[in-house]
């Protein structure tokens, strides 16, 4: 599927600098990483879009890509920071886009941090993404935190779905097709694919057997062709 770039890829690109130079300064090795990057990152940023049912994600039959559009900026943001910290390794300007992301969307998606390839997020504000084990098909939304204990991190199986003010902590086996209701607290426990997750650990609620209630749920909101 093709992508609609709202203006144009120059328009953009001039844009970020623009967000970039009023917060920080921007030399020509910064610069000249993003331009080699920013293709890449667009790309990426499509083949996720494309995935998704949100309506403001295409248009016309094909993907849209709205710089004005928050979330979609904001993983924009963290593509190109970790297209540049993997292809180029300038970790200044990926330390510049890391900041202005946060700056600009309240969202904690540090560039070092491996995200999968398919992932959405709707109204991020306050969420934190650590360096857990991902896996496609995988959302979170307002206020979501994925962290550690003891230096232990989550696994994330597909198409987990984090509801807002969600936390997922330490050394949890999370399944396929899991819903992680709002406000839950999953701490140092393995949850099976097909549950819906309720409560706070060690008093979690774990409804077991629910992959039809979790998949028509995830249809509606990505597209799995």
């Amino acid at each position: 599927m093709p992508v609609n770039i709202v203006g144009s890829e120059a328009g953009a690109k001039a844009m970020l600098l623009k967000q970039l130079n009023s917060l920080f300064f921007i030399s020509k090795i910064e610069e000249a990483a993003i331009d080699g990057e920013f293709g890449r990152a667009l790309a990426r940023c499509q083949r996720s879009f494309s995935k998704t049912r949100n309506k403001y994600y295409s248009e016309a039959s094909a993907t849209k890509f709205d710089p004005l559009q928050g979330c979609q900026w904001s993983r924009f943001l963290y593509e190109l920071a970790r297209c540049i910290f993997v292809e180029e390794g300038v970790s200044s300007v990926c330390d510049k886009l890391y900041a202005l992301n946060k700056a600009m969307s309240s969202v904690d998606l540090y560039y070092q941090v491996a995200m999968p390839d398919i992932f959405m997020f709707d109204h991020p504000f306050g969420s934190v993404m650590g360096r857990a084990s991902y896996s496609d098909y995988f959302t979170f939304s307002q206020g979501c935190t994925v962290g550690n204990n003891r230096g232990i991190y989550p696994r994330f199986g597909q198409s987990v779905f984090m509801f807002s003010n969600s936390k997922v902590i330490g050394d949890c086996e999370i399944g396929d097709n899991v819903i992680i209701g709002a406000n839950a607290y999953v701490k140092d426990t393995d949850i099976p694919g097909g549950s819906l997750v309720f409560g706070q650990s060690p008093d979690l609620v774990i409804k077991e057997n629910k992959l039809d209630y979790v998949r028509k749920y995830a249809e509606q909101v990505f597209s799995y062709e």
